[in-house]
């Protein structure tokens, strides 16, 4: 009996040391984390709008080393089902996908498989917040993300990309829409996590808000988070969720500067 305690203690103990040791390779005494960012900085950002011609609207967006495409089209008439026409307003579709090449790990990633079933619906639960769609009734938004390369962060980055794609059509909407995954270690808010981050067993959650009125459009959480820590990661994703704003609105008003200079022919 007295073996299987120790046994057991040892294993604590080991756990803890595992978890104290993760602690501080994700963030360092000196407040670094492992990319060199401080814990409330965003990723590098590097944004294209209009990237496509044959769309009404398109986007393409690196943030740090994950990037995704973003494709609208639309208004046009509802496609399938007469069923699915609402009268008042219209309807948001979202396809989310993955590219084959996208992560380290070479297997078959089929539409409609059980992740990107849900990250569609959480695209669409979040963009139905945030476009006009009572200015289009009867009709429909067609809206396909796919993530050439994952490091992390793909339903924020996700949510960036298909707002300057949205943006690009030209649809109105009642803010920009921006979303960002926060983190928790050592006490300490982690903003934008990386891939490394978030699977170094780091209490997350990804957040997508209406920025100037401060609106939730929603709030994913795929694991445990203490109550108590809550509420600073909300305040933390709220934070840097309007760092992320102020960068799209760099990248709309760029693209509206060039597009206004006539093309030298």
């Amino acid at each position: 009996m007295g073996n299987v305690v120790q046994r057991q203690t040892r294993g604590a103990l080991r756990f803890q040391l595992f978890r104290k040791m993760a602690g501080l390779e994700l963030l360092s005494d000196q407040g670094y984390r492992l990319d060199g960012r401080k814990a409330t900085e965003l990723r590098k950002f590097q944004a294209r709008m209009g990237v496509f011609a044959q769309a009404d609207g398109s986007a393409y967006l690196e943030q740090g080393n994950t990037k995704a495409l973003a494709v609208v089209y639309g208004p046009h008439e509802v496609r399938g089902s007469r069923s699915r026409i609402r009268h008042d307003q219209a309807v948001i579709n979202c396809q989310y996908s993955m590219a084959t090449f996208s992560t380290a790990e070479r297997k078959r990633r089929p539409h409609g498989d059980r992740k990107s079933t849900e990250m569609s619906l959480h695209l669409k639960q979040t963009f139905e917040a945030a476009v006009m769609t009572q200015l289009y009734p009867r009709s429909q938004i067609d809206i396909y993300v796919k993530i050439l390369q994952s490091d992390g962060g793909n339903y924020s980055v996700c949510v960036n990309a298909a707002t300057l794609a949205v943006i690009d059509a030209g649809i109105p909407m009642r803010d920009y829409v921006c979303a960002c995954t926060v983190g928790f270690v050592d006490e300490t808010p982690l903003a934008d996590l990386c891939y490394a981050e978030e699977g170094g067993g780091v209490s997350s959650l990804a957040l997508a808000l209406l920025p100037r009125g401060g609106q939730i459009a929603l709030l994913q959480m795929d694991a445990r988070l203490h109550q108590d820590h809550l509420e600073a990661l909300i305040e933390a994703a709220m934070t840097a969720c309007k760092g992320v704003s102020k960068v799209l609105d760099q990248v709309v008003r760029q693209h509206l500067q060039e597009a206004s200079v006539p093309s030298a022919e």
